[in-house]
């Protein structure tokens, strides 16, 4: 299986850890890459709509293609943020903006329809589970079919000083988490996804795209007329 890691931080703290241990327990064959923000993309997005004509128009191209690359050919996804002030980190939400073009309402990757995802945040206090969603919904509107999100308060302002039990759980959920991962089933393509693409195919349909160019992305896929990125 081949996974790819995004870190919304650049050191190792409590949101790594925990995917750490989900990766140290899933059992199938894997391939792992691992990216750290902001030290793997450490840009904003410009709002210069330069993407919507070709991704390749974007002022931060080069440094984005190896990230893009690795997220087509990935099985699975894992993005990793620390909740800061109730949100995703600033590197993650960066990341996030400057991969707009991949939403369906755009022109989405016909890769993501068969991927799965999971999303994890930590905090000290409250807000981990909220971080995790926000992510995790825009990775739904990507197009991925299944993402997982996992937000837990650990107490602790670093790994070595949190408690036992908050370990414990941590590593429970985890290892049930990975053996589900691990079993590398086929991705179902559910009515939430599929509802979602008929909605922005019919937007597109209607002309009601941000840039001219979406149109004849989905008209060069054949998704306008009834074909799917799904089997």
């Amino acid at each position: 299986m081949k996974i790819v890691v995004i870190n919304g931080q650049n050191h190792k703290g409590n949101t790594w850890n925990v995917a750490n241990i989900l990766l140290q327990n899933m059992t199938c064959e894997k391939d792992v890459k691992e990216f750290f923000l902001p030290r793997d993309l450490n840009h904003f997005c410009t709002g210069c709509y330069s993407c919507l004509k070709g991704r390749d128009r974007c002022p931060f191209w080069d440094e984005k293609k190896k990230l893009d690359d690795a997220l087509l050919e990935a099985d699975l996804l894992i993005l990793t943020t620390p909740n800061y002030c109730m949100m995703p980190s600033a590197p993650m939400k960066a990341f996030l903006d400057l991969f707009f073009t991949n939403w369906m309402s755009h022109k989405p990757y016909a890769e993501m329809f068969s991927k799965r995802a999971v999303v994890i945040s930590t905090a000290a206090g409250a807000g981990a589970g909220k971080a995790a969603k926000l992510v995790g919904n825009v990775l739904t509107n990507w197009g991925i079919p299944e993402v997982t999100t996992y937000g837990i308060s650990v107490n602790a302002m670093n790994w070595e000083t949190t408690p036992e039990k908050k370990r414990a759980k941590i590593n429970k959920d985890m290892k049930k988490l990975a053996a589900k991962l691990s079993s590398e089933k086929a991705v179902r393509v559910g009515v939430k996804t599929r509802f979602l693409f008929w909605m922005m195919g019919g937007m597109q349909k209607a002309d009601w795209g941000a840039d001219p160019s979406e149109k004849d992305y989905w008209e060069s896929k054949g998704w306008l007329k009834g074909a799917k990125p799904w089997k």
